[in-house]
């Protein structure tokens, strides 16, 4: 059975531990490796690599940084293709789906290289008389992510760039379901030129996590999960005086106005309710349906099901793969038995669905419910299963109280040809990634990603500037020189 083992120091590392976990091919059900549950004597010799080599790297400059940061970007363009096979063939998504989302994170390596720029601060000239004031901005010291199971190489890719771009150290703990491709990130990153122990990766449970928000030798952390979890890591690493920002989950509404193009409308809901088996953060799982466009809607939804591809990554031909577990599997089916119980219109059930020589992967066939109500628990609590719910609305005003009153607050859209709708929607919408027309309004690498109320917990989104200032603190320096005196000239152009 292959094991695998933790990122230290620029070179893997067995441990002492002898807990391991089962990594699955979702496809088959079968176990394809082993990878450690690490213990405190590798957290402890992570943490001392990880303090030493901050020591060095801060020391570099953000130019000589990004450099390393170029030859890293390069890297990964030129290892697209085998990064994404590993997250298809432990997570099973398609393989189209991982290449897409392992490009979103090399866009944050990308905007990371602008480092140089990122940083500079700001300059007041004679805030008195011949004083002066500007701001600096310094890393933090050694960081930390928490990453989920969806998303393998775009999650950590949204933490450890920016953060090793400001001067900082990084540890990243990914989910011990589909741990090989962070770890052949950070390999990658050696070979870029990363100093050894900038960037180290160990593997673990919920024994790691804790070693990780208790540890006074580390100075923030970074996470994307479930909202109980994302509650529990800020307020642990908040008790340890660690900056926090922890990404809870989601129920993403997507409201038709009767007047959408209804082709337009149904291919953007297919593709954000079903894609990655609706295994997304900001997947699409409530359709709200206004005035009369409903019928024809969930009408136009159940024929698209039914030519769903749902098969193996390995398939080219494939729309949607399987679930990450067979925990999950039966959790998902029942939240379906849940919405029937309910009394929701069961439209397309996904529950039985097999594919001949796959039948103990992890499969479950695409699920649709119509007359879904707020009291309801599938529309209550996220899914993170290919599962829709359409509620109907009879008024704009309707649709948009739904959206507002929900517990969540990840991401919205709204389907529409008219510009008054669209803009109060865009204004006043709770909601902190809003998209017009567009499914799944997850923002560039230079804008940040982050939502409102059980959505996020802390006070910053993720890349863009919220994550260049997140990873480091502000220093503002007033200065006043009275006297000047100069020795020598130099006639040589300044340098790195």
């Amino acid at each position: 059975m292959k094991k695998i083992n933790n990122y230290i120091n620029g070179k893997f590392s067995i441990s002492s531990s002898k807990r391991f976990s089962p990594v699955y091919d979702p496809s088959t059900g079968e176990v394809q490796a082993e990878v450690v549950l690490s213990n405190k004597d590798d957290f402890d010799q992570m943490i001392e690599n990880s303090e030493n080599s901050f020591l060095e790297w801060s020391k570099v400059t953000p130019l000589n940084r990004s450099r390393v940061l170029s030859k890293y970007k390069t890297l990964l363009e030129d290892n697209k293709e085998m990064l994404a096979k590993l997250v298809s063939q432990e997570h099973g998504k398609t393989l189209e789906d991982a290449k897409g989302s392992v490009t979103r994170g090399i866009e944050v390596v990308e905007y990371a290289c602008g480092i140089p720029h990122l940083l500079k601060g700001d300059f007041s000239q004679n805030v008195g008389s011949n004083i002066d004031s500007w701001s600096i901005r310094q890393p933090l010291g050694v960081c930390a992510g928490i990453t989920p199971f969806n998303f393998p190489a775009m999650v950590p890719m949204w933490m450890f760039p920016l953060s090793i771009a400001c001067g900082n150290s990084f540890v990243l703990k990914p989910s011990e379901k589909d741990p090989s491709c962070p770890l052949k990130l950070a390999e990658l990153f050696t070979e870029a030129g990363l100093p050894p122990g900038v960037f180290n990766v160990i593997n673990g449970d919920k024994e790691v996590v804790d070693y990780i928000l208790s540890s006074k030798k580390i100075s923030s952390v970074s996470f994307v999960g479930s909202t109980p979890v994302a509650k529990y890591i800020y307020e642990q690493s908040a008790k340890s005086g660690k900056k926090v920002q922890s990404l809870g989950g989601a129920k993403n509404h997507l409201i038709v106005m009767p007047d959408a193009n209804l082709n337009q409308t149904v291919d953007g809901i297919m593709g954000a309710a079903y894609g990655s088996a609706g295994e997304r953060c900001m997947a699409v799982s409530v359709a709200v349906a206004v005035g009369n466009i409903a019928d024809n809607l969930v009408s136009k939804i159940n024929e698209r099901i039914q030519t769903l591809k749902v098969l193996p990554w390995t398939n080219s031909e494939a729309e949607m793969g399987p679930l990450i577990s067979k925990e999950h599997l039966e959790k998902v089916k029942n939240y379906i038995e849940s919405g029937v119980n309910d009394g929701a219109s069961l439209v397309a059930d996904g529950r039985n669905f097999k594919i001949q020589g796959y039948e103990n992967g992890f499969f479950i066939g695409p699920t649709l419910f119509d007359n879904v109500k707020e009291d309801m628990k599938i529309y209550k609590e996220e899914i993170f299963g290919p599962v829709l719910s359409v509620v109907r609305a009879k008024s704009y005003e309707e649709a948009a109280n739904l959206v507002n009153n929900h517990s969540f607050g990840n991401g919205a859209s709204i389907y529409t040809q008219d510009g008054d709708v669209a803009r109060h929607f865009t204004s006043n919408i709770k909601i902190g990634m809003v998209g017009v027309n567009v499914p799944i309004p997850v923002p560039m690498a230079f804008h940040s990603f982050g939502g409102w109320k059980n959505s996020l917990f802390g006070s910053h989104a993720m890349h863009g500037m919220e994550g260049v200032h997140f990873y480091t603190k502000l220093k503002t320096v007033t200065s006043r020189w009275p006297n000047s005196i100069r020795s020598g000239a130099e006639f040589k152009m300044p340098t790195n």
